[in-house]
C-alpha cells in the first residue's frame, strides 16, 4: 500500500512542495512514480518522514537531519529517543493547559488568578525546585535572570547551539569513536565551554563536570538528548577524560 504525495502532505500536515524538496536534498525519495508523474510513498517512507519531522521539531537543520538518518540505523531506537522527548513536551504542555484552565476558572468566578501558578510549564521555571536542590537558590536565581533577560532571538540561538551540540554527541557516539580521541575531546571542550556560559552553574569545575556526566546517564530526560543511555554514557566518559586532563 502506498499514498500519493498529496495524501502524504495532508496526513503529515505539510506540503507537496516540502516533500519534493526533501527528495531533492536526499532526505526522502518517493517509493515510486506513477505513470501520471505523481510521487507515491509506502509505509517505510512514512516512518522516515515521521523521523524527519520530529528532528525538525527539535530544531535540527536539513543537513544535520541527513547526518542523523545516515548514522542511526535502528528506526526503533531513533523513534524511542523521539518518544522520550515528546513525552517531556507532553508533560510541559499538560502543565500549561492546567495553568491556563485555572486562570479561566478563576476569572469566570470573579476571583483572582494565583500568580505563582499562572506560568507553570511556560519556560524553564519547571526546573526551579530541582536546580535549587542540586546547586542552591542563588544558582537558580542567576540562571533565571539570565534566561529572562534574553531576547527571543537570543533564546532561539542558544537552543539551536544546544541542539547542535547534542547532535554532534549523538553522531560521535553512533560512530563509536574512542572517548579519548581528539574528536571526542574537542566535543568535551566545547561542552564544558557551553556549560561555563550558563550563569548559575559552577561551569568548568571538575566535580561538577563529572557529576553532570553521571546525571546524563542516570536521568532518562538527559539521556534522551544523546540518543539514550548508551549515548549518554559516551558523553559521560568523554567528559571524565577531559576533566581529568584539563580541570
Amino acid at each position: 500500500m502506498d499514498w500519493s504525495i498529496q495524501e502524504v502532505a495532508k496526513l503529515a500536515g505539510t506540503t507537496s512542495r516540502t516533500l519534493r524538496h526533501y527528495d531533492e536534498v536526499g532526505l526522502l525519495a518517493p517509493t515510486r512514480i506513477a505513470s501520471n508523474g505523481y510521487r507515491h510513498y509506502d509505509e517505510t517512507a512514512l516512518v522516515q518522514l515521521q523521523r524527519i519531522l520530529l528532528l525538525r521539531r527539535l530544531g535540527l537543520g536539513l543537513p544535520q537531519i541527513a547526518d542523523v538518518l545516515a548514522h542511526q540505523a535502528s528506526e526503533t531506537g531513533a523513534l524511542a529517543t523521539h518518544l522520550a522527548l515528546l513525552r517531556q513536551e507532553q508533560e510541559r504542555l499538560g502543565r500549561q493547559i492546567a495553568a491556563v484552565s485555572s486562570t479561566i476558572d478563576a476569572l469566570k468566578k470573579g476571583g483572582r488568578p494565583m500568580a505563582e501558578k499562572m506560568f507553570d510549564g511556560f519556560d524553564h521555571a519547571q526546573y526551579k525546585d530541582e536546580v535549587t536542590e542540586r546547586w542552591g537558590a542563588d544558582a537558580y536565581a542567576r540562571g533565571d535572570a539570565w534566561w529572562r533577560g534574553m531576547s527571543e532571538d537570543e533564546r532561539a540561538a542558544w537552543q539551536e547551539q544546544t541542539a547542535q551540540l547534542a547532535h554532534q554527541w549523538r553522531d560521535a557516539a553512533t560512530r563509536g569513536i574512542p572517548t579519548d580521541s581528539a574528536e571526542a575531546q574537542a566535543l568535551a571542550a566545547q561542552h564544558v565551554q557551553w556549560l561555563a556560559g550558563i550563569p548559575g552553574t559552577p561551569g568548568a569545575v571538575k566535580p561538577y563536570v563529572i557529576g553532570l556526566g553521571d546525571m546524563y546517564v542516570a536521568d532518562p530526560r538527559f539521556a534522551a538528548n544523546y540518543g539514550g543511555e548508551a549515548g549518554a554514557a559516551f558523553v559521560r566518559d568523554a567528559l571524565r577524560v577531559y576533566a581529568d586532563a584539563h580541570l
